[in-house]
């Protein structure tokens, strides 16, 4: 069996950083403003991949946070983690773990007749 025989795995590494509230949410709402600027800004220099709130089965309010970052290593996301105003302010905590996506996709479907895109 040759090398191209076979499924092709390519992996992606990115970082995840799991945030969790460690003040009351009125305290950290006041600085929710300042966080999601860093995001927009994180995002428009394709450093994040996705972000957005984890809710448990009751749903409101959210119990953490989900970023995934792009990083060329720990102490890089770290970093970048480690800027986010809502973690330099002391309003949230949280872990970093290495992702490494194997497998998985998605769609992007752009229709130009009406202007609309659509991710699945």
């Amino acid at each position: 069996m040759s090398d191209h025989d076979g499924p092709r795995v390519v992996t992606e590494d990115l970082y995840a950083v799991l945030t969790t509230p460690i003040v009351e949410r009125d305290e950290m709402m006041k600085s929710l403003p300042d966080h999601l600027d860093y995001q927009v800004s994180l995002e428009e220099r394709g450093i994040m991949f996705a972000a957005g709130p984890l809710f448990d089965k009751d749903g409101v309010p959210p119990r953490a946070g989900l970023i995934i970052i792009r990083a060329n290593s720990f102490a890089e996301a770290d970093e970048i983690a480690k800027a986010d105003p809502m973690h330099a302010r002391g309003l949230r905590a949280y872990t970093l773990d290495k992702w490494q996506i194997n497998e998985g996709g998605f769609t992007l479907k752009v229709q130009f007749a009406n202007r609309t895109t659509a991710l699945d």
